[in-house]
């Protein structure tokens, strides 16, 4: 499945290799219009919408699709090998393609999202999302006033109203039904064989009032990816590069000058 991107190139041509930003799940490749307008500065950047997301077509979701999807795009672009930044389910993504097909990525950063099993919620968020009812007209103002109702943080809410189709006939844009059918799939972690390891360059960034690295997923992150260090943002949870995105970026900005 080709999918969705938005690019930005630097103003001067430049040889190094491009960096793709993954979304995580309820996302979309304009999330990460900021970050990526500051890695654009020095590379060709592009953000992808995954299936189900933004523009990109509806269907099944597991990782091995999804990470074909990502694969078949960036060729069609002539993008690979890249750097992956991946927030969340993109995360996940970016390290299941890294450890599958280590040739085609340069270096890896993960943004809270550990390599294990995970959850913390977001089966029921979507239950509500899935449930929620649509007036006949909406505007932006009215949308807000709707999502207060399943999302408090007003950092996290703006990120999914860019999800909202306003005006006549409002609803989802992202393919929901197909989401909550896969969720099992996406809250999953596939099984590596001992030994099977990630050996690039890797950055694993937590928001410090997250439950989704913990000390617990220690062990594996070093098993599996034995170049990486782990930063932790403060102050923030798990959309962290949505609640300090210079923080944020700031990290990016010293990771990618490394690569």
């Amino acid at each position: 499945m080709l999918l969705n991107v938005i690019e930005r190139r630097p103003l001067q041509a430049d040889t190094r290799l491009p960096v793709v930003f993954l979304h995580g799940l309820f996302g979309r490749a304009r999330n990460m219009g900021f970050l990526q307008r500051q890695a654009s500065q020095t590379r060709r950047a592009l953000a992808l919408d995954l299936r189900n997301h933004g523009e990109s077509p509806h269907g099944p979701m597991d990782y091995p699709k999804m990470v074909e999807d990502v694969l078949e795009t960036l060729e069609a672009h002539n993008a690979l090998p890249a750097v992956l930044i991946g927030h969340s389910m993109g995360g996940k993504l970016a390290m299941i393609a890294a450890l599958q097909h280590p040739e085609q990525v340069a270096a890896l950063l993960v943004a809270d999202m550990a390599p294990a099993r995970t959850g913390y919620g977001q089966s029921t968020l979507a239950e509500k999302m899935l449930h929620l009812k649509f007036p006949p007209f909406l505007d932006r103002k009215a949308a807000t006033t709707l999502l207060e109702k399943l999302i408090d943080k007003r950092d996290v809410r703006d990120l999914m109203l860019q999800n909202v189709r306003l005006g006549q006939n409002p609803g989802w844009e992202i393919g929901l039904p197909e989401i909550m059918a896969s969720m099992p799939n996406i809250e999953n972690w596939p099984y590596m064989p001992e030994g099977h390891a990630y050996d690039g360059l890797t950055l694993f960034i937590r928001g410090e009032h997250s439950p989704y690295i913990g000390p617990q997923h220690q062990a594996v992150m070093n098993r599996l990816f034995p170049r990486h260090r782990l930063e932790t943002l403060p102050n923030v949870g798990h959309w962290l590069h949505a609640e300090d995105p210079k923080g944020f970026s700031k990290l990016m900005m010293k990771f990618l000058a490394e690569v």
